[in-house]
């Protein structure tokens, strides 16, 4: 009977705890909310509870009912972004509580695998370049502020967060351990827009697309999802259980857009990458209640490296589907990453370089999303390959012979031509026989890159094409051009 008597108390003890008032993460003190909108707050209550929400900027009272699972969600009216300090209070089932420390700002979801999860101290025998700096820098408490959602992988969908330090406000006590490249576009933003920037981080090393996919979507893609084939998945691979631990508890948390760096772990899968990032968007949008598939959605390419195991040479492959998703992809782009490596580093995987990067992600947020309509944000790409003419009036080019065993390659956002025109690297001129030679010396005009080599009659032209083949051209504004492989027809 008392054994009876202490289960039973424990489950009534269990059932109070449920029902008493309560909010759900990412909503919690010092958290940023989407500036100029209807923003998610949530949190628990008993089931059929009424519950009121008053922001402390309009001391407008929002009221609503728990759900049949005690889910609360209310849709607050945000006022133009700030760094003044809010509160919200609560008030409901029995209790009341009050989030403080709320800003108004810009709020960006940030995952993928590793090169996002890495921190700004980096990982042992990877480090982060500037970190030293970034730590010792002041505080900007309410400048960049990250909530980074802590890895777990269930078999089944929660929807609740698992765990998290919740919101950190960046600081030398704080900074080191945010996602770098996460936390470079953050400060870029709040430099450009002098608003506070919010990021919800959510990556996992080694998450393949497949990673972040709902176990359903992946079956209707017949992929193999039986407990065989589950047991022999590494823990970092492993098909929709970050997608089940790590993305469903925060899905909808109200936000402007997405920055993703991932890839790797789908290198030698290229031809079913893009279909498949496609879906991923799509799923996440719809997730965050964007029904016409248009929240920003920008990639990274992903990071020079030597793959071994039976993927040697294909990241070149990948990184070509990735930027081939970005034109699939509403509202999408990818940047160019291949330049952003020493040569020490070709057999890690996580280069130091994560500034770069996330200013780079930064630019294309302010050009396509803010206004920034002067600030470059897309980098060459090669659209084709003809045998050139000589324009008139420009001889030989000063020595550099004539057009007969030259290529014209097309390039996009080149209209103000290249950042060299010699000591160049990481380009290639083929012939018929496919024997290639390297070629350090071009000309540009109006988006045309002339390739002028000693190759007899050539017939093709790559660029950074290779698992490690890091080069040195970029455009006037200082993008880097994207990988290519082009052949004439």
């Amino acid at each position: 009977m008392k054994k009876l008597i202490a289960i039973v108390l424990g489950l009534s003890l269990t059932v109070c705890a449920f029902a008493k008032l309560d909010i759900k993460q990412p909503c919690s003190d010092g958290m940023v909310l989407q500036q100029n909108t209807n923003a998610v707050v949530w949190g628990h209550a008993t089931a059929g509870a009424q519950v009121t929400v008053t922001p402390s900027w309009d001391k407008k009272a929002y009221k609503v009912t728990t759900d049949s699972e005690g889910v609360w969600k209310a849709y607050i009216k945000t006022p133009a972004a700030s760094y003044t300090n809010y509160t919200i209070k609560i008030k409901g089932d029995g209790g009341t509580m009050t989030i403080n420390d709320v800003l108004i700002g810009e709020v960006w979801v940030a995952s993928g695998q590793s090169n996002m999860e890495m921190p700004i101290r980096g990982f042992t025998g990877c480090p982060t370049e500037g970190a030293q700096e970034v730590i010792a820098a002041a505080a900007m408490p309410d400048k960049v502020r990250m909530c980074t959602i802590d890895i777990y992988q269930p078999d089944e969908p929660i929807h609740d967060v698992h765990s998290t330090r919740g919101w950190e406000k960046a600081g030398p006590a704080t900074v080191s351990e945010m996602s770098a490249t996460a936390f470079f576009f953050a400060r870029q933003m709040n430099a450009s827009l002098d608003v506070p920037i919010g990021i919800l981080s959510l990556p996992r090393g080694g998450a393949s697309v497949e990673s972040w996919m709902p176990k359903e979507l992946l079956l209707e893609l017949g992929e193999d999802l039986s407990e065989e084939r589950m047991a022999k998945e590494s823990e970092w691979s492993c098909p929709f259980r970050m997608y089940n631990g790590m993305q469903v508890p925060v899905q909808g948390y109200t936000a402007k857009g997405f920055i993703w760096y991932q890839g790797c772990t789908n290198v030698g899968r290229d031809e079913q990458f893009v279909e498949r990032m496609d879906l991923l968007v799509k799923q996440w949008r719809k997730d965050w209640g964007d029904s016409d598939n248009s929240m920003p959605f920008y990639m990274c390419e992903i990071a020079p490296y030597m793959y071994t195991g039976g993927q040697e040479g294909k990241a070149a492959l990948l990184r070509q589907a990735q930027h081939d998703a970005a034109k699939v992809i509403p509202n999408c782009g990818c940047i160019v990453t291949n330049d952003l490596c020493y040569d020490y580093e070709k057999h890690n995987i996580h280069p130091s370089q994560k500034r770069p990067v996330g200013e780079r992600l930064a630019y294309m947020a302010l050009h396509r999303n803010y206004g920034f309509e002067r600030l470059a944000c897309d980098s060459p790409e090669a659209t084709g390959v003809s045998r050139p003419e000589a324009p008139k009036g420009f001889g030989n080019f000063g020595g550099f012979g004539g057009f007969g065993n030259g290529l014209s390659v097309a390039l996009t956002n080149c209209q103000n031509g290249l950042n060299r025109s010699e000591g160049i690297t990481g380009l290639e001129v083929a012939g018929e026989d496919g024997a290639w030679q390297p070629v350090t010396n071009v000309f540009c005009f109006g988006g045309n890159m002339i390739v002028i080599s000693n190759v007899e009659n050539p017939t093709q032209v790559r660029y950074g094409w290779g698992d490690f083949v890091p080069g040195n051209l970029k455009n006037a504004e200082g993008l880097p051009v994207a990988p290519f492989w082009v052949k004439l027809k």
